[in-house]
């Protein structure tokens, strides 16, 4: 069975990223896949000066995230827009990772929020060539949930088009 890896792309406490995240984690598990969540908000605080670069491999709390992800066969990464593009954090987090076997073959499906109108269109575009770079195959299918604020309440999806879209990638991806 493929192993699965939900990324929450930003380390704020309480996002909806993480919410929107749970529910794909759901979306998933009902279509018969499980999935792990990594949440940025646990990766360590001081793990962009103790876990890259010379300290690769070196910091025990972050090798298990770099195990998690280097375990995966497809990733799922809920991104939220931030000044234009995706969360440092985020980035950190994939220079962090084992390169270039974390994402060399593999595959990902991208989701983009914004409370703008833009949904993260250009985080995921800046994203997607990363992705490539590394190696790995990115969904063509990359929901852009904008306005979330007005299209989410009390942790669901009310606009049916996005809950829509999201299910509709969640079965592409296990067909990936």
């Amino acid at each position: 069975m493929e192993k699965y890896v939900i990324v929450c792309g930003t380390n704020r406490k309480d996002s909806v990223s993480f919410q929107i995240a749970q529910i794909y984690r759901e979306l998933l598990s009902e279509l018969g896949q499980e999935s792990e969540l990594i949440d940025l908000k646990d990766v360590p605080a001081d793990f962009a000066y103790t876990a890259l670069y010379e300290n690769a491999g070196k910091h025990p709390e972050f090798n298990t995230f770099r195990e998690t992800m280097g375990n995966a066969d497809k990733f799922v990464f809920i991104v939220p827009e931030y000044n234009g593009s995706f969360p440092g954090i985020l980035k950190t987090f994939i220079d962090g990772l084992k390169y270039p076997t974390t994402f060399r073959d593999k595959k990902c499906a991208l989701v983009g929020l914004s409370s703008g109108i833009q949904g993260a269109g250009l985080a995921l575009s800046h994203l997607t060539d990363i992705f490539h770079y590394c190696g790995m195959t990115v969904m063509a299918l990359k929901p852009k949930l904008s306005h979330i604020d007005t299209h989410f309440e009390d942790g669901r999806i009310v606009n049916k088009l996005y809950r829509d879209l999201l299910r509709q990638q969640a079965g592409k991806l296990i067909s990936f």
